[in-house]
């Protein structure tokens, strides 16, 4: 297998820096809907690995300050996909009643004409998330936000 990856290859889970391990926990628990898998109360080390099926999906560590510079290079935005438009605007619901900062108004298309869109957000440090789906958009209510590129990538 000398020289090339692995067809196995898949994401394992994601981390993210954060600067408040309960209040980032309590959000991507109740936003994700993931479990806590485990977690690190060292005071100089703490972490909180969130999953589901006992299968860490999202690891949290405590070790950051400030708020995510999107300007620097690093992570863009983190993605998660539902299976129905429905699913994307339960937890715009849920998103607005914990008071999260949005970055368009509604779902809106992944791009113009599309099927596909989401709605996207920042978690309480400031990274920017999305939750979409990928049919289902009405793309007459709400048109994409950027007629000449993905939504996704310029938020």
């Amino acid at each position: 297998m000398s020289g090339t990856i692995s067809s196995t290859l898949q994401t394992g889970h994601v981390g993210l820096n954060v600067t408040d391990l309960t209040r980032s926990t309590a959000f991507y628990r109740r936003v994700l809907g993931l479990e806590l898998v485990d977690e690190g109360t060292d005071p100089e080390r703490r972490f909180a690995f969130l999953g589901r099926d006992g299968r860490p999906v999202l690891t949290l560590w405590q070790q950051s300050e400030g708020s995510f510079p999107t300007g620097a290079p690093g992570l863009h935005h983190l993605s998660f996909q539902v299976d129905s438009l429905d699913e994307v605007r339960a937890a715009e619901a849920l998103l607005h009643e914990l008071g999260a900062s949005f970055t368009y108004d509604g779902v809106v298309p992944h791009r113009e004409g599309a099927a596909s869109g989401g709605i996207f957000f920042t978690d309480p440090d400031g990274i920017r998330l999305e939750i979409h789906t990928p049919a289902g958009v009405d793309t007459t209510g709400n048109p994409a936000p950027t007629e000449s590129a993905p939504t996704c990538g310029f938020f």
